[in-house]
């Protein structure tokens, strides 16, 4: 195995995908009130033991700290997407699943222990009061956030509020070598779930969709409309690494692909209740072509998407395969501002196959770290390696068979490109280097367009040199293949710096193989009818 791919892929997934335990696939269900230690024996039972402890234990005990621990060791006995969200983490969970917070408008970071800002949100409160990228945060209402070190958090904290409040800033911008006094009135700040979105040729679009959340189908709509007015016939949806999110999100957007009265996914709880989901005559898409790119990261209600689309004869799903994640979870609270992600049903792809993979009760590390054990089984190499259970095969409409019992197979399959991937040295050193480079030549970028970018950035290779020139011996020994691997990372990065995440994508999908792959397909003349 690649030593560089084993350093950074088991990161980047584990992180996708226990963010994903989070998200979950949530239907509009009835809010119902839970009466938490009520009259059943059993509650009954635990609120006695609470209080033995509480008023008769020798020592002092958070009996709170105790409840929580009880409560996850419950949820751990049940499946791996039960889980026990606490009160002080669920303010920034929701905050995340609603797509906006109350805040400045800035995206920052800590450099050499100043609090320094890297992009000015659009029309966020901070654009409109002046600040600028580059500008250094030093006192936000009185508090000192310069030479502290200072975690992300504690920062988060003090910038963010409630709407319509003011937050008295002193900036020193780097430009001008002087302080500055700055009154930030915060306001709503997006939380973005679609990072991009173009056009690849003259016929192909791209989106890229990170989560399904409150807003994702807005943002996912304009992406559409947008794309659709500069002449798109095919589209790319790009949901790798995509965890899930609400599955009523999910439901919408494959509405846009689907004719009216396509089935769309259908979910039956404990007592056999189910519940259909069919498209309407909405859809701006029905006439079109999507590829649906997915890896073993994209779970849930990706995996809904990608399901719903390939047991409809509709996409084209490329890739590898999904992580397998067809357990549906209602969000419920205990009262104290905690709450509970409880399973409460199961969902099925049009053609009747769930997609769970199999799972215990004795622990979820295995459960949520396949990665390994999918590439040394060879299954991310060559899709041959890949284990289907042939008492779970389904017939599309169209003939083509497809398996149930642990995620999506795609149609077509893509192997792992390991020379993609940097240690994590690269990862860090290389993002301090560009925000560092950038900083230091803000008056030489002024102004560049994204062609003139394209165009004329780092020809002769001096800012790669730079960079590379200053790195351990070690990194040093490049063969050609890594060499260019690094310049086009670092020119996504510049992008980034100078444009938006948009501008990231357009460069480093210039060399990614899963849209080669679409490429070679398109001149195949997908999709191709059976």
């Amino acid at each position: 195995m690649n030593k560089k791919t084993k350093i950074i892929l088991p990161l980047i997934i584990a992180i996708s995908v226990v963010f994903g335990i989070f998200l979950g696939s949530t239907l509009n269900y009835p809010k119902k009130t839970i009466t938490f230690f009520g009259g059943s024996p059993q509650e009954r039972k635990i609120k006695r033991l609470i209080d033995y402890i509480h008023y008769e234990y020798v020592d002092e005990v958070d009996t709170d700290s105790l409840l929580d621990g009880t409560i996850k060791n419950m949820l751990g006995k049940l499946d791996p997407h039960s889980v026990y969200i606490p009160a002080k983490e669920q303010e920034s969970i929701a905050e995340t699943m609603n797509g906006k917070f109350v805040g400045i408008g800035i995206q920052f970071r800590m450099y050499k222990d100043s609090l320094t800002v890297i992009k000015v949100l659009k029309n966020g409160p901070s654009e409109k009061a002046g600040i600028k990228a580059g500008d250094r945060i030093l006192i936000a209402n009185n508090d000192t956030l310069y030479n502290k070190n200072l975690g992300s958090n504690y920062i988060l904290k003090t910038l963010k509020g409630k709407p319509n409040t003011k937050v008295e800033l002193e900036i020193y911008r780097k430009s001008e070598h002087k302080n500055l006094p700055f009154t930030i009135v915060r306001g709503d700040v997006p939380i973005s779930s679609v990072d991009a979105f173009y056009m690849i040729d003259k016929d192909l679009g791209y989106i890229k969709i990170n989560k399904f959340a409150a807003t994702t189908y807005d943002e996912f709509k304009t992406a559409l409309d947008a794309l659709l007015k500069d002449g798109m016939k095919k589209l790319v949806l790009d949901l790798r690494h995509n965890p899930g999110g609400y599955m009523q999100i999910a439901t919408q957007i494959i509405d846009e692909f689907l004719e009216d009265g396509k089935l769309i996914v259908f979910t039956k709880n404990k007592g056999g209740k189910v519940d259909e989901t069919f498209a309407t005559k909405k859809g701006e898409f029905e006439n079109g072509h999507v590829f649906v790119l997915i890896n073993g990261s994209s779970a849930s209600a990706s995996e809904i998407v990608a399901g719903a689309l390939q047991d409809n004869d509709k996409g084209t799903i490329v890739g590898r395969r999904s992580f397998g994640k067809g357990l549906v979870q209602q969000e419920m609270g205990l009262g104290d501002g905690s709450a509970v992600r409880l399973t409460v049903s199961r969902y099925y792809t049009p053609t009747g196959r769930s997609i769970q993979k199999p799972y215990d009760h004795n622990g979820n590390k295995t459960y949520f770290n396949e990665f390994e054990k999918r590439y040394n089984e060879g299954e991310l190499i060559t899709a041959d390696s890949i284990k289907v259970n042939d008492t779970l095969k389904y017939k599309t409409p169209k003939g083509k068979i497809v398996y149930g019992g642990g995620g999506i197979i795609p149609d077509v399959f893509v192997a792992i490109d390991t020379t993609q991937y940097f240690s994590n040295f690269h990862y860090r050193i290389l993002n301090d280097f560009v925000f560092d480079y950038t900083d230091n030549h803000r008056a030489e970028f002024q102004g560049i367009s994204f062609d003139e970018f394209m165009a004329d950035f780092d020809k002769d290779h001096k800012i790669l040199d730079d960079y590379i020139k200053d790195l351990p011996s070690t990194l040093k020994d490049m063969d050609t293949q890594e060499l260019n691997n690094l310049d086009i990372y670092m020119k996504a990065l510049f992008a980034q710096q100078l444009f938006d995440a948009n501008a990231f994508y357009k460069i480093i999908n210039t060399q990614d193989v899963m849209i080669e792959k679409v490429k070679e397909l398109e001149k195949e003349g997908y999709p191709i009818e059976q």
